[in-house]
């Protein structure tokens, strides 16, 4: 299968599953409403939107949250072009599913500020269900709806000491924030880029380094064949030198050194 295939059913999936749990939870819950996962206090989904940015952050007023939706639309834009690119310079496929996570999560939210407002009543708080396709119209215009969150993992919370400039004596949650599944992806792919940056953006090694390794050894090597070479010539010099010495004077090589003359020999 292609690299480019798998990146959009990876986004196909997450975005699938995101908007099922969106209006699952917009549709059967009130706002304000939770339960507990699987029984535990620390696990839940609880029902609240929000206007603004990931994890219940707010940009206030509506100039604020018309220039948030633009600018995911611009950022969706810019990320389906350079995951793209990226699948023409077949970086690492760790890479090419961390920004596929990324582009999930933003569609995901996208489609909240796009749509929601103009398919679904308002919820308020305790006040009901909302209402899919209402007769009246939606709760909001196109790219002024808010986006729905239910996960909250309340971990643990207390009071702060009494002796805590600014926050002494008052009540903390961790962890507060209500997020969806669109923010876990988002979250996801950017720590997964940021814990294995080294892998995903290694660098090989530089060609002219190689080329320069290799040049040092093929030195290296003739430098050796050349001693080796030089040192035989000068041991069948000395043994030339030593023939050419018994031609002339008639005597052998042995006989030329008076050590090696038999005493015997001149009687």
């Amino acid at each position: 299968m292609k690299r480019s295939h798998i990146i959009i059913i990876i986004v196909l999936l997450v975005l699938f599953l995101d908007q099922a749990l969106k209006v699952w939870v917009k549709t059967n819950m009130e706002y304000g409403e939770y339960f507990n996962l699987l029984g535990f206090d620390w696990a839940r989904i609880h029902f609240v939107e929000n206007p603004g940015m990931a994890f219940g952050i707010e940009l206030g007023g509506d100039y604020g949250k018309l220039a948030l939706s633009l600018f995911r639309i611009g950022a969706v834009f810019f990320l389906i072009y350079y995951i793209g690119e990226l699948i023409k310079m077949k970086v690492s496929f760790g890479l090419l599913i961390s920004f596929a996570l990324i582009l999930a999560g933003a569609l995901g939210n996208i489609l909240d500020s796009a749509i929601y407002g103009l398919i679904f009543s308002a919820s308020e708080y305790h006040g009901g269900l909302a209402e899919f396709m209402p007769e009246g119209g939606g709760y909001a215009s196109f790219l002024h709806g808010k986006v729905v969150d239910m996960l909250h993992f309340p971990l643990f919370e207390g009071k702060f000491p009494e002796w805590l400039p600014m926050w002494g004596g008052e009540h903390f949650e961790f962890f507060r924030p209500v997020f969806n599944l669109a923010d876990t992806s988002i979250t996801i792919g950017v720590l997964n880029i940021i814990l294995f940056q080294r892998s995903f953006f290694a660098v090989d090694e530089p060609e002219t380094d190689k080329t320069l390794d290799a040049s040092e050894n093929a030195n290296d090597s003739m430098i050796t064949n050349v001693a080796a070479i030089a040192t035989e010539a000068t041991e069948l010099s000395t043994e030339d030198l030593a023939a050419t010495d018994s031609v002339i004077t008639g005597v052998k090589p042995d006989a030329a050194n008076p050590e090696n003359i038999d005493p015997h020999s001149a009687e």
